[in-house]
């Protein structure tokens, strides 16, 4: 496995940062290794999969877990609240680092991601493929 370790700046979109990555380092399937670091306001889907959640304070990273490639990047995010309350959900474009984020990619080599449309989630779903060499 190879990584990518980049450190995220103040005002950088979390979510927007991981995928522009995937595309500069061209990364087939990977997954996010580590991020620590907190933002200034965030936005998360919740498990319903329609609703969107905004956090308009600051918080703590506590979790940063998820898939990556140029195809999707599929990330949850856990977050810690100024009086330690954990709040959380599927990362969309709308968390944005306050301070630092350091950022670690795991690059999967000899794997690729795609999506396949299920017909029982009725989403477009990701898939792994391993690649023979």
């Amino acid at each position: 496995m190879r990584t990518i370790c980049k450190r995220l700046h103040q005002g950088d979109d979390l979510l927007r940062a991981v995928c522009d990555l995937a595309k500069e380092h061209n990364i087939s399937a990977g997954v996010v290794l580590s991020a620590v670091g907190c933002i200034s306001k965030g936005v998360v889907r919740d498990a319903s999969g329609v609703t969107l959640r905004q956090i308009n304070e600051p918080c703590e990273i506590v979790s940063l877990n998820g898939t990556v490639s140029t195809v999707r990047c599929h990330l949850h995010i856990a977050l810690s609240r100024e009086d330690l309350s954990t709040v959380g959900g599927h990362l969309v474009e709308g968390c944005i680092i306050n301070t630092t984020c350091e950022l670690v990619i795991g690059i999967l080599d000899g794997w690729q991601i795609g999506t396949e449309y299920d017909v029982e989630t009725g989403y477009d779903e990701l898939i792994f493929r391993e690649l023979t060499i």
